[in-house]
């Protein structure tokens, strides 16, 4: 391998990956001791007094507590028993449960949260009219910490069942077998053998449920706030958006201790991933997983395992659906399907100032990501092939900012932009966007080049070929089933971003999710669910067309090799 050329890339990848990564945090932090937007150099601490010493921080913190925890170990729970349905047993429908982890990224999560809002709303929501009408019970509140712990609990199945999954499909069942012999049951088997052994896995999905729940906006705001109960996120938003002043410094102030707590939080998850790896104990031996018989249970679990899907993908897309060709929130019936009406969409539809967030969401998910998985894909191959100083540093680099919540980070991304030509523009969300997301394709692509071995690299050099060369002929064709998914998720992930939008967004750069969300806020619930469908039809297109293009690249490469 080319030193000289690898020290310039891994230098050039830090100086990058370092300045996206650390300028927001450190402005983030100088801004919590500076007077206003404005006011570099004179620093006070009157921010930290007057957020610390709110009575109302207190409640909002236990609030905070009982949401990121709650919601966590609920996510968790459904998480492992699914799993363990899933790998372990002869449960029907497995297939769905190898699906809803990605079919359920094409959701954003504001049109989740609206989509169970307009369901479980207690005056009019579609459940609970049935309930009442039909059933004569009474009415569910959605609108309560409770209820943003279900509704944020399945937010984060699918990432915890995918830590669990992984680590489930990879130790040995003759722990479980040699116990079963030995004339264990099955519950003492579970307790003894199965939970010990994941238990690593199982406190990193926590650890991962919690930075989510941590950093989540769409939920407390759409569900929180108009029932009066704030977590962080949501105390944070609104010290910059009330008041003839946004308060800037008091929201820094209290983002620096969110943002200190989710880094702490991530190296846990980070301490945890590692360990569950000492726990894989499949060798290179053969290797067949026998699956327990579940008896006449079996059909009642497949129809759970159905329920789950159907509340988490079926449920929320037949809501917003419907909902957007209603005049007003009904229950369905005949009354309501003689009421059908397009009027939302074409509302939606002839709106300019949609036009333009729908190009620039558009912009951001194709561009974003295109740039994300150019930066990913290169600091992926130092990180896996080069073993030095400076890759150490760029993982760590990664993996702190992967700790980043949007919102909070947003703020420190307005401090450090204010000054320059980038404020305001579309260009601010873009860094934005990469420089939060970047793990994202980061993530697959380590999985890709680890798989990868190094034959055809030292072939490369040895025939004459430089380390470009070597890259775009031989490294780049291997590794494009990871820069693929890696660029899907980014692209998803850029069309449904929420949490720094609503902070770096102004007019003229306005994103789908921002326009959602102020449709949210005005209690316009047609054009939110004709704006909710609209999000799901273009991340399921552009999953589809990367997919295609993915195979026909793939086909090409493989006839001219």
């Amino acid at each position: 391998m080319h030193r000289s050329r690898t020290w310039f890339l891994t230098t050039s990848l830090v100086v990058v990956v370092g300045a996206l990564t650390l300028a927001p945090a450190l402005m983030l932090i100088v801004g919590s001791f500076s007077e206003g937007l404005g006011a570099f150099g004179t620093f006070t601490l009157e921010k930290y007094r007057r957020v610390y010493t709110d009575p109302r921080l207190y409640d909002v913190v236990w609030n905070t507590v009982i949401f990121t925890v709650g919601s966590a170990l609920i996510a968790t729970a459904m998480a492992f028993g699914l799993a363990y349905l899933n790998f372990r047993t002869d449960v029907p429908f497995r297939g769905v449960l190898h699906l809803m982890p990605i079919v359920s990224m094409m959701i954003p999560h504001l049109a989740f949260a609206t989509a169970w809002a307009l369901l479980l709303n207690p005056n009019n929501g579609i459940i609970n009219v049935f309930l009442r009408d039909t059933l004569g019970l009474g009415a569910i509140n959605i609108y309560t910490l409770g209820g943003m712990v279900f509704v944020e609990s399945l937010l984060d199945l699918p990432v915890a069942y995918l830590v669990i999954a992984a680590a489930m499909s990879s130790f040995d069942t003759a722990l479980e077998e040699a116990s079963w012999i030995s004339g264990g049951s099955t519950r003492r088997t579970m307790r003894k053998i199965v939970l010990p052994m994941l238990l690593p896995a199982i406190l990193a999905a926590v650890t991962l449920a919690i930075i989510r729940s941590l950093s989540a906006f769409a939920v407390p705001s759409v569900l929180g706030m108009p029932g009066r109960v704030e977590v962080l996120t949501t105390y944070v938003y609104r010290l910059v958006t009330t008041g003839f002043v946004p308060d800037y410094g008091r929201a820094a102030a209290v983002g620096v201790s969110v943002l200190a707590t989710a880094v702490v939080l991530v190296f846990i998850y980070r301490y945890y991933t590692r360990a569950s790896e000492r726990f894989v104990t499949i060798a290179g031996r053969g290797y067949r997983p026998r699956r327990v018989s579940l008896g006449p249970w079996r059909w009642p679990l497949g129809a759970l395992t159905l329920l789950v899907g159907f509340l988490l993908i079926v449920l929320p897309v037949l809501a917003l659906g419907y909902v957007s060709l209603m005049p007003y929130v009904i229950a369905p019936g005949r009354e309501a399907l003689s009421m059908v009406t397009l009027n939302h969409w074409k509302t939606v539809l002839g709106d300019p100032l949609l036009a333009r967030a729908l190009r620039n969401s558009v912009f951001l998910a194709v561009s974003g990501a295109t740039l994300g998985i150019l930066l990913s894909t290169l600091a992926s191959y130092i990180i896996v092939r080069v073993r030095n100083t400076g890759s150490a540093i760029l993982e760590t680099l990664v993996f702190t900012s992967f700790a980043f919540p949007g919102l909070i980070i947003g703020i420190g991304f307005m401090w450090a932009f204010v000054r320059t030509s980038l404020y305001a523009t579309i260009w601010a969300l873009l860094v934005g966007y990469i420089a939060t997301y970047l793990p994202l394709g980061i993530r697959p692509l380590t999985s890709t080049f680890i798989q990868i071995g190094k034959d055809l690299e030292d072939a490369s050099y040895i025939s004459g070929a430089g380390f470009w060369r070597t890259f775009r002929r031989v490294v780049a064709p291997l590794a494009l089933p990871g820069m693929v998914s890696g660029w899907t998720l980014m692209a998803v992930m850029f069309v449904r971003e929420l949490d720094l939008s609503v902070i770096l967004a102004r007019p003229g750069t306005e994103v789908l999710s921002v326009l959602m969300y102020r449709a949210v806020h005005d209690a316009l619930w047609g054009r939110v669910a004709a704006l909710g469908m609209i999000m799901i039809t273009i991340s399921t297109t552009l999953t589809l067309i990367s997919n295609w293009l993915a195979k026909r690249l793939s086909a090409r490469w493989a006839a001219t090799a």
